[in-house]
């Protein structure tokens, strides 16, 4: 594997010329920052497998500008899948729909259908817009990690593999989009993440949800255990103390609100003081990389969330994060 000096930068032209020639840069979105390599390109995919280390039955996301460019890769766009990406994007909404075959397999892990999204993030659109082709671009962290929430945090992990990372700030959203696809005149929601469920649902109708956690996906961020920290994590329910024999002066504690009722902490992590389920999501992996970063913190214990609105999607990361 070649070996990079790795730049950050803010230059989406810079960005666009490393892709051009087949190379992978870490990119922001608003949901987590991306590893994006030409989606048309099988090389340029296998780079991004190699980087993360990241099974091949793991199937990857398409990125494009729009409906437009999107409808250019499906050989079908079901109408309410259709409705919801004129909805919601572009937004933290990912659709499975049938693929073209210019989609490479190896993106697809040979499934039959095509996961794709229009990112939101205005840096990102200005890229996919200087580019004739769309982009595949998982998290940009070695396979199961914390995913990354600012330029920093892909290049602490992935220096010296990559030439280029695409600063765009802070990560707006802090969670995976929502994956969400279209079986036998049924809505199915294959990953909670950025968008609400209620928001889907509020469109659509009632949807069917099929959270597989198993080693062949049918859609990205499926496996049972991801997003996890080193160190290992245990989650306590709402409202509950922290589980019996944890040594609290070597615990990292992860909570939603902050609690009066648990003892003193020297590492304690408030996703959201004033409960604001938005800002916890946004906070969420970038809070448990620093716990998972302290020297004086051996195990983690996180609160589950309400289980309502973006609740759902940081509790999902939690609990793969907790799966060992």
């Amino acid at each position: 594997m070649a070996h990079f000096q790795t730049k950050i930068g803010a230059d989406p032209a810079t960005a666009a010329q490393w892709l051009l020639a087949g190379e992978c840069v870490g990119i922001p979105t608003e949901t987590v920052y991306g590893l994006a390599a030409n989606a048309l390109n099988p090389a340029a995919v296998v780079r991004i497998f190699e980087i993360k280390d990241r099974p091949a039955f793991d199937p990857l996301i398409v990125h494009v500008s729009g409906l437009a460019q999107a409808e250019r890769y499906a050989t079908d766009f079901p109408a309410p899948l259709r409705l919801l990406a004129e909805r919601f994007w572009p937004g933290p909404l990912t659709v499975l729909v049938p693929r073209h075959d210019i989609i490479p397999d190896l993106v697809t892990s040979g499934l039959s259908r095509v996961a794709l999204r229009a990112p939101a993030h205005p840096v990102a659109q200005a890229l996919l817009r200087a580019l004739h082709f769309p982009l595949a671009a998982p998290s940009a962290n070695p396979f199961g990690y914390i995913s990354p929430t600012t330029a920093q945090h892909v290049y602490d992990q992935l220096q010296g593999k990559i030439p280029y990372i695409l600063d765009g700030g802070p990560c707006r959203v802090g969670v995976e989009s929502t994956i969400v696809g279209y079986e036998a005149g049924q809505v199915v929601v294959y990953r909670l993440g950025g968008l609400a469920l209620e928001q889907i649902e509020h469109t659509t109708g009632p949807v069917q949800l099929q959270l597989n956690q198993n080693s062949n996906p049918a859609a990205p961020g499926m496996l049972l255990s991801h997003y996890a920290p080193r160190k290992p994590l245990t989650l306590m329910p709402r409202p509950a103390g922290l589980p019996a024999g944890d040594p609290a002066s070597r615990t990292g504690l992860l909570l939603f609100r902050d609690r009066a009722d648990l003892p003193a902490h020297t590492r304690k992590v408030v996703l959201s003081p004033s409960g604001d389920l938005a800002e916890a999501a946004q906070r969420l992996f970038a809070a448990l990389r620093l716990l998972d970063q302290a020297d004086d913190v051996d195990v983690l214990v996180a609160e589950v969330c309400p289980e309502e609105g973006l609740g759902r999607a940081i509790n999902d990361r939690l609990r793969r994060a907790a799966a060992r």
